[in-house]
């Protein structure tokens, strides 16, 4: 133990996983949601930054399968350029899009490993986006990681009160 959680006393060591607990009611239904400590948060983000190419290949090659099956026909477009590894679509790279898809799906996925499961033998690091996708549609998943984000990082306005 730090000198500090021993300066705080026992009451705070045996209390202090708790202390990190906060809570947010989203349609009836109330999360815990634990608050990382900043070298959480540092190994989270760091994680979050990393993209697994074989995902955002897949996930590329699914959008642009429309678009190679029927390229003739999207040729004589000049929204959609057929570049010899990518296909932008009004000025937007498929490629990049996959890439960026890939990224929201590690940040959905770190933010709710952070919930609290009601079954405390349950590790949430080994829940999957699949599986919070196979839960919750996208819209809610975005509401819920907003309402996460929240918890661990109150803006100005929520800790004053304004």
């Amino acid at each position: 133990m730090s000198q500090l959680a021993n300066a705080l006393g026992t009451k705070f060591i045996e209390s202090k996983e708790q202390l990190r607990i906060r809570t947010f009611d989203f349609n009836g239904v109330t999360f815990k949601i634990k608050v990382p400590l900043t070298v959480e948060s540092d190994l989270m983000y760091e994680k979050n930054k990393v993209i697994d190419e074989a995902k955002a290949k897949q996930f590329y090659e699914e959008m642009a399968k429309e678009f190679i099956e029927n390229k003739d026909k999207y040729e004589s477009d000049k929204e959609i350029i057929f570049k010899e590894d990518d296909i932008i679509v009004k000025s937007i790279s498929l490629k990049d899009t996959a890439r960026n898809k890939v990224l929201t799906q590690n940040r959905i996925t770190s933010l709710f490993q952070l919930i609290v499961p009601e079954d405390t033998t349950f590790d949430m690091s080994t829940i999957t986006y699949a599986d919070i996708d196979e839960n919750f549609p996208f819209n809610i998943q975005l509401e819920l990681i907003e309402k996460i984000a929240e918890v661990i990082a109150p803006s100005y306005t929520q800790t004053k009160g304004k």
